[in-house]
């Protein structure tokens, strides 16, 4: 059985909503009791379900769209810590879109979805018939949403980590090495091809999978990114 390792290579942020531009600063060093029930009560009240204006129109979930108060409300009343889960960033739409193309990817595997946000990777991957699924994400709100946005799709929620994998390794490279080495690890990126991907050091690693043109809505929320492409690690290239 392989782990599929799947990540959106999120190294900058390119969205037009103002709160997820300006919270970085704003909500350092803020910390908040985490009330599950309340926190569900607030996304659901601060969101809307979305679907067909994306790269997977057959998902449904609960995000930031213009109509939403904090879409244009002030950082500074924004309660919690920064809310990437709220936005369905390019590179998540590229990765789901290609487990849903290729359901065998994923079938019957255990998969690791690594910046869930707002879940759509780790719910295309049970809809694809993954084994198991976890989904992790540092802030426990994406978690929260996960669930929500499980459910919304008529899913059991994935199950969700919240503690920063990443803080375990010293090296990426080296991690995913020794993930690949021992268990026959399969990893995939998601990115719409930003200046910051294509410089990496890892960018060399990759082979190219998918690309998917982005609609129009999409394009408009993130400066006008047309593309967003799946990569595979490779790091005997």
């Amino acid at each position: 059985m392989f782990l599929y390792f799947m990540f959106k290579f999120n190294v900058s942020f390119c969205n037009h909503c103002p709160l997820v531009d300006r919270s970085v600063e704003r909500s350092k060093g803020r910390k908040r009791i985490f009330d599950w029930t309340s926190v569900m009560k607030f996304i659901g009240e601060n969101t809307e379900v979305v679907g067909e204006q994306s790269l997977t129109p057959e998902l449904r979930l609960r995000l930031f769209t213009p109509s939403c108060r904090f879409w244009t409300e002030r950082p500074e009343l924004w309660p919690y810590e920064d809310p990437y889960w709220a936005i369905y960033w390019p590179g998540g739409q590229a990765l789901s879109r290609f487990l849903l193309d290729h359901p065998a990817v994923c079938r019957g595997q255990t998969v690791l979805d690594l910046g869930s946000g707002c879940g759509a990777s780790a719910i295309a991957a049970i809809l694809c018939g993954a084994a198991h699924v976890v989904a992790n994400d540092i802030d426990p709100m994406a978690a929260v949403a996960t669930h929500m946005n499980s459910e919304l799709n008529g899913l059991q929620p994935p199950v969700c980590l919240t503690h920063n994998i990443m803080s375990l390794a010293t090296s990426l490279h080296s991690w995913l090495n020794r993930c690949m080495e021992t268990h026959g690890t399969k990893v995939l990126i998601g990115d719409p091809g930003r200046a910051q991907f294509e410089e990496h050091a890892i960018r060399r690693l990759l082979r190219p999978l998918a690309q998917f043109e982005l609609p129009d809505s999409v394009r408009e929320e993130n400066y006008g990114l047309s593309c967003s492409g799946v990569w595979s690690y490779t790091p005997e290239l």
